[in-house]
């Protein structure tokens, strides 16, 4: 049986070695051959593209537990979270996460997860409805959000009016010195 360990933190400004400590406090004892790390990338990053996570995952062999300091070192999407512990349990390994106190290969365990993950989850959309009121409160003041307006959409727009075709808009547009790929053009058109 190995201790997998999978230290995660989300800038590289950050180190994991708290979390290393934290492990080592509780009581496992912490191989090189079997600590994995993604430092610099957010909870945001889905699963697959942490390569950390990816290589512990496929280092774990049935009877292996696998330790977090926290479920958030997992992920913040509760789905990726939950889909990431499931690929864990299915490997025949017991999942330990410090900070919640639970083993997440248990029933009870199963459940703290799912009631975190719903918590996550409503949390998540309480930012999300935040920031759509932040960005409706900026379009009232009149900032402009998004992507920074084509300066040269009017033109465009104009052309298409005119009943000219993709290819006669990208000469006129060379003519006056005017960059704007093939979808932009397209954009503009009624």
């Amino acid at each position: 049986m190995a201790v997998i360990s999978y230290l995660r933190v989300s800038t590289s400004d950050q180190t994991v070695e708290n979390q290393r400590q934290q492990i080592e406090a509780a009581g496992y004892t912490l191989e090189s051959d079997f600590v994995f790390t993604d430092e610099g990338i957010s909870g945001a990053v889905p699963a697959e593209q942490r390569p950390g996570l990816m290589e512990a995952i496929r280092t774990a062999r049935r009877g292996d537990v696998f330790v977090v300091v926290a479920i958030d070192r997992l992920g913040r999407n509760a789905i990726d979270v939950l889909s990431t512990v499931e690929t864990i349990k299915a490997k025949g390994v017991k999942l330990i996460s410090l900070r919640e106190g639970f083993d997440l290969s248990t029933p009870a365990g199963q459940m703290m997860l799912h009631m975190m993950a719903g918590f996550a989850e409503m949390e998540k959309s309480i930012i999300a409805e935040r920031r759509e009121a932040g960005i409706a409160r900026a379009k009232a003041e009149g900032v402009h959000c998004g992507r920074p307006q084509f300066e040269h959409g009017d033109l465009i727009a104009g052309l298409w009016a005119k009943g000219m075709s993709y290819p006669q808009i990208a000469a006129e547009l060379a003519e006056r010195g005017i960059t704007a790929g093939k979808t932009t053009v397209y954009r503009f058109k009624a």
